[in-house]
């Protein structure tokens, strides 16, 4: 807490280490710790699906190959129109992983060789449910009807008390001309904004229902979707 008689360079330098010490325990330290804990979950031969691009997906993958004598294989599937799967692939196969790459429409296709999906989350809501990247719901949903293990890594800072049962309530809009294919320097949907019965909608995120995650890692161990009431109590309690 700051008061109002601090003085200003002292305020500063207060506001700036209280800064760092909170991305260096809920973002640094939480990335070591989960990433240890994913460890006890890959094993010797395991192909492993992953989607987009998830920082903390790819820590755990790449000091999984680092630091481990497991050998494993990795299946990036990746969506238009961001098609961020592409820098995951990059990051990989720098660090010498066997890396399989595909679109999401094809992930019925790869599933039934895969022993474990692992995917990034952007926030982990109050009643249990995963949002992430817009597609994730679709490929947790094809891995319960294969019986292949969800397991989504998360840092705690990431729970959020707001609860949600649907992508359309709150979400983020993406620019609807990122939707447009253009194939030899012409766009198939050109002049899409003058059709009055036409609307392109370019959805960032979506939610992903408990019941589709098998287990979420955190900085404060493994627990299922079910448990995050419970540290969300507990991180207001420390607040306090």
């Amino acid at each position: 807490m700051l008061f109002v008689t601090v003085p200003s360079p002292q305020a500063k330098e207060k506001l700036q280490a209280t800064i760092d010490n909170y991305l260096r325990e809920k973002i640094v330290l939480a990335a070591e710790a989960i990433s240890k804990s994913a460890f006890e979950k890959i094993n010797d031969n395991d192909v492993i699906l992953v989607y987009g691009c998830s920082s903390l997906v790819n820590r755990t993958l790449c000091d999984a190959h680092t630091q481990t004598d497991r050998t494993f294989r990795v299946i990036v599937v990746d969506s238009r129109p961001r098609l961020e799967g592409r820098e995951t692939l990059r990051r990989l196969v720098r660090h010498g992983i066997h890396c399989t790459y595909v679109m999401i429409n094809a992930i019925s296709y790869v599933l039934p060789e895969v022993s474990k999906v692992l995917l990034g989350a952007h926030a982990l809501l109050a009643n249990g449910s995963v949002m992430s990247r817009v597609g994730t719901s679709q490929i947790a949903l094809v891995s319960k009807a294969y019986n292949v293990p969800v397991l989504v890594c998360c840092e705690t800072y990431k729970f959020c008390e707001r609860v949600q049962t649907d992508s359309f309530v709150s979400n983020e809009l993406d620019d609807p001309d990122d939707l447009i294919v253009q194939r030899k320097g012409q766009a198939q949907l050109g002049g899409w904004a003058e059709n009055n019965s036409l609307r392109l909608l370019n959805l960032v995120y979506d939610v992903t229902p408990p019941d589709l995650v098998d287990l979420v890692i955190t900085d404060l161990g493994m627990i299922p979707c079910t448990s995050v009431p419970v540290v969300l109590r507990v991180k207001n309690v420390d607040q306090q």
